[in-house]
């Protein structure tokens, strides 16, 4: 744990990242402690592309715990918020004898910023909760297992504690202790894997993933099969891909289970529509490029959003891409419509172009962030990083 006399203002700044499903997460055993009715898997993308910052401040001369997002003060007493902040300072105490935690009766400033859409289906959600919890275990003096914080914030947020493939396992306890996030392999483990993000919309989505889990538990017969017979095996068979580098494998499963959740919000009652034409005609257009090369070269999934999210090999991005540019021609930003990692241009012939059969459409993507797998959170040490000034407030430039 940081000195921290009494009079000492201790500041932690640190990041974390998005991580994206494979096999989804959809559907609460317990509201309150966030258990999943089934087991999940995801790809931690780099945080160089995506990516939340958050500082923690903790002093005896702030009256009271605040939170800045994105520039705006927000509700601290969220009450997700407030589990997070209690389970913390509870392992803190735990940790710490009396003796050297007096700043564990401090109060916290925290301010976070994201550099990707907010609640637009990118999972924001995740980032901000794994980087809070993460941010303020290492301002209290925490250590050790935290996914099980993370989670009770956000649940996906307990799969974004850790870099490259990560399942997060379901458990059974009715406390939840046995419902954690562990790496499943490396962030090096697959260095050929790319990951494009096409931007549909920067909108809020027009229902949330709570509200929406809950109408699904609740009306969905799909989801009860989906969780009990069709998820335990694809756990099993998508470790198993990774763990071969199968991209065959890994991409027609990732696929099989967006559509499965998707379908799932369908049959719910009432439906939940999170995918638009644009994505349906991204959906179209991997069909039948794969259909096209004969084999499986590219692999889409969805999350509670619009957002593609699409898998390939670092051999066939340049060519997708040009394909995605093409069939979504960018109105104004072309200069910046491919953000990140470096694709460089590609000819696309026109027998390709004609016997994919389909029709260009404009303004469909904002633009592409260009990504691949990366590590799990971290401290931030170069100060001009810190989104807190030497008062505990943001700074102007956060």
């Amino acid at each position: 744990m940081p000195e921290n006399g009494a009079d000492t203002t201790n500041t932690v700044t640190c990041s974390a990242p998005v991580n994206i499903a494979v096999i989804k997460y959809w559907g609460k055993r317990d509201e309150e402690l966030i258990l999943p009715i089934n087991s999940s898997l995801s790809v931690t993308l780099h945080q160089d592309q995506l990516k939340t910052t958050t500082s923690v401040c903790t002093s005896r001369l702030f009256e009271a715990d605040r939170i800045w997002l994105n520039g705006k003060e927000e509700d601290i007493n969220h009450p997700r918020l407030q589990s997070c902040l209690r389970e913390i300072r509870r392992l803190a105490r735990k940790r710490h004898s009396d003796e050297d935690s007096a700043a564990l009766v401090h109060k916290v400033h925290i301010c976070s910023v994201n550099n990707f859409p907010t609640a637009a289906g990118l999972a924001s959600s995740a980032a901000g909760f794994a980087c809070l919890v993460f941010a303020l275990a290492r301002a209290l003096g925490v250590e050790g297992e935290l996914t099980g914080v993370a989670r009770q914030g956000s649940g996906s947020a307990c799969r974004s504690l850790h870099g490259g493939f990560v399942q997060w396992i379901m458990g059974q306890r009715d406390d939840g202790k046995d419902s954690l996030a562990q790496q499943v392999a490396p962030e090096s483990h697959w260095p050929q894997l790319r990951v494009l993000v096409l931007v549909a919309s920067a909108d809020r989505k027009p229902v949330g993933s709570t509200s929406g889990m809950q109408t699904s538990v609740q009306t969905s017969s799909l989801l009860k099969h989906r969780a009990d017979r069709v998820v335990p095996g694809r756990m099993v068979a998508m470790m198993d891909a990774v763990s071969r580098r199968d991209f065959a494998a890994f991409a027609e499963l990732t696929m099989k289970d967006s559509n499965q959740f998707h379908a799932t919000c369908m049959d719910t009652f009432p439906p939940i529509f999170y995918l638009s034409q644009v994505s349906q005609r991204i959906i179209s257009l991997v069909h039948r490029y794969n259909s096209y090369s004969r084999e499986t070269r590219v692999a889409y999934t969805f999350d509670a959003g619009p957002n593609a999210v699409i898998f390939t090999l670092q051999q066939h991005v340049d060519e997708f891409a040009a394909l995605v540019q093409h069939f979504f021609p960018p109105e104004t930003n072309g200069g910046h419509f491919i953000q990140g990692l470096p694709v460089q241009p590609a000819a696309v012939s026109e027998d390709l172009k004609q016997s994919l059969g389909l029709e260009p459409m404009s303004r469909g993507l904002s633009y592409i962030i260009s990504t691949k797998p990366g590590p799990g959170p971290r401290v931030v040490d170069d100060p001009t990083q810190c989104l807190l000034g030497s008062d505990g407030l943001p700074r102007q430039t956060a």
